[in-house]
């Protein structure tokens, strides 16, 4: 007969959590994290050195939506599928719903991953911003999905622990989320197995676009990732969250406001300009519960911060919290109209996407990572303390020279473009603009390959971890404890 895997290794005795789900996909985490960034350095080098531009399939064009989808949906998602999966299931106090669905949610992810890695370098696209996979795989991340929302909500609805715990509320709203954006952002008619047209056209495509981008943004690299620092934050610290209450408030204002927000990524353009406006208004009003949430992050090591001299772990959330509250604040200064009429366009919009994106996601996931593996391979800690360490001055070093080379690039680009002589003719052509930044994008090539860098440390390290332990799967405690 055989074994049932939720119980214990004889199949009989206490039920244990399913961690092997968890446990791929925490592994692809660090996998497609080294590929997506490895892409990003690459494209980087190629805006520097335009002579490494390759061939029709692989030059900048065909390479950024790969790097996009790669870093977003293959690393932040896999980390967000293996964070929400032990938190749900240890908040629950009780095993995932189906073993099977959670599994083909990790096959089925990756497949969606490869293709992405194929076509878009083949040029297959709908050329729509984090939304370029064609309409076969959008329906099979649909399914995905489906199946996704199908195990989370079930453990939820199965659970022995009354309360549900706040990181579950950020997880589960970005999952319907994610869910609303995909579909309503797709709809489009195929023409051929792989070219299709949206449904919509002119500027209200462009606006459903938006809604959509900056709702990815919102939800997928935002609420999400919130879940996971409200869960392994308090749980590295060793302290509760500073306020539950605040982690509430946080919650509802956030995912009420982000949906407005998507127009400041159109201003200046064909949208009516009371849309712009209202893009603008809401952006600078999410402000409140992003720093609301960033400094409830921040507290909760209040009476615990002399870990910080010791746990790089710990360090990895703390500035990822101060990455996010920088980010923060910095999209909705840059979503006021007079101050984007000099960022618009500029590099200034990518050292910002990558305060928040190396800053704030792929930080707060490193820090969970970190925290996941040694309980998910039966260590009391990992293979390296100093190795962490040593990643996360890289990765801190990293990020500081790619934000800051793009920040001045970007004010550069913009005062350049705006510069006019009296007699109202432009001081410098665009070119010039393209000269002066050049060291700025070597500076950015550093940054990047610094951090990518760090990535390989944090890859033995957890091989390391894993090859000195053996997988486990925690058993559940019959009366089991909220955490």
């Amino acid at each position: 007969m055989q074994a049932n895997p939720a119980l214990g290794p004889e199949g009989h005795g206490a039920e244990t959590y399913n961690y092997r789900v968890v446990r791929q996909f925490s592994i692809m985490t660090v996998v497609w994290g080294i590929v997506g960034m490895l892409v990003g350095v690459i494209i980087a080098a190629q805006l520097a050195w335009p002579e490494l531009n390759y061939g029709p399939w692989f030059h900048f064009g065909r390479l950024r939506p790969l790097h996009t989808n790669a870093v977003i949906f293959a690393f932040g998602g896999c980390a967000l599928f293996a964070t929400s999966y032990y938190v749900v299931q240890r908040t629950s106090g009780v095993r995932l719903i189906s073993d099977g669905l959670a599994a083909f949610t990790f096959w089925g992810w990756q497949l969606v991953i490869v293709l992405a890695a194929i076509t878009l370098p083949l040029g297959y696209t709908s050329g729509k911003e984090y939304a370029e996979l064609e309409w076969p795989i959008d329906i099979l991340i649909t399914l995905v999905w489906v199946a996704y929302a199908i195990v989370f909500f079930g453990t939820i609805a199965k659970r022995k622990i009354k309360h549900i715990y706040v990181a579950n509320w950020f997880y589960g709203a970005f999952i319907l989320a994610v869910a609303l954006l995909h579909i309503v952002n797709n709809l489009e008619m195929p023409v051929t197995m792989w070219k299709s047209y949206s449904a919509y056209s002119g500027a209200v495509d462009a606006m459903v676009q938006w809604w959509y981008g900056h709702n990815a943004v919102g939800f997928f690299l935002t609420a999400a990732f919130l879940g996971m620092m409200y869960y392994f934050v308090p749980k590295q610290a060793g302290r509760p969250v500073y306020s539950y209450r605040l982690s509430v408030v946080h919650f509802w204002a956030l995912v009420f406001t982000y949906m407005w927000a998507g127009p400041h990524h159109l201003h200046y353009t064909a949208l009516p300009d009371w849309t712009q406006s209202l893009g603008m208004v809401f952006s600078l009003i999410l402000l409140a519960p992003s720093w609301g949430g960033m400094i409830n992050g921040v507290m909760t090591l209040s009476g615990a911060w002399h870990k910080l001299r010791t746990d790089p772990i710990l360090k990895f959330m703390i500035t990822a919290l101060s990455f996010y509250g920088m980010s923060t604040f910095e999209g909705p200064m840059m979503a006021i109209k007079t101050v984007n009429a000099l960022s618009h366009y500029t590099d200034w919009t990518i050292g910002h996407v990558h305060s928040g994106a190396l800053g704030w996601v792929a930080m707060i996931s490193i820090g969970s990572i970190y925290y996941l593996v040694p309980r998910l391979f039966n260590r009391d800690r990992m293979y390296s303390i100093k190795l962490i360490e040593a990643h996360f001055w890289m990765s801190t070093m990293g990020v500081v020279l790619y934000i800051a080379a793009m920040w001045m690039a970007g004010v550069t680009q913009g005062l350049m473009w705006r510069a006019t002589n009296p007699d109202g003719t432009l001081t410098f052509a665009f070119v010039d603009s393209v000269k002066a930044t050049y060291p700025y994008y070597v500076v950015r090539f550093i940054g990047g390959a610094l951090y990518l860098s760090g990535m390989f440390l944090m890859a033995y390290n957890i091989a390391r971890t894993a090859m000195q332990g053996k997988p486990v799967d925690a058993p559940i405690p019959a009366l089991a404890p909220a955490h």
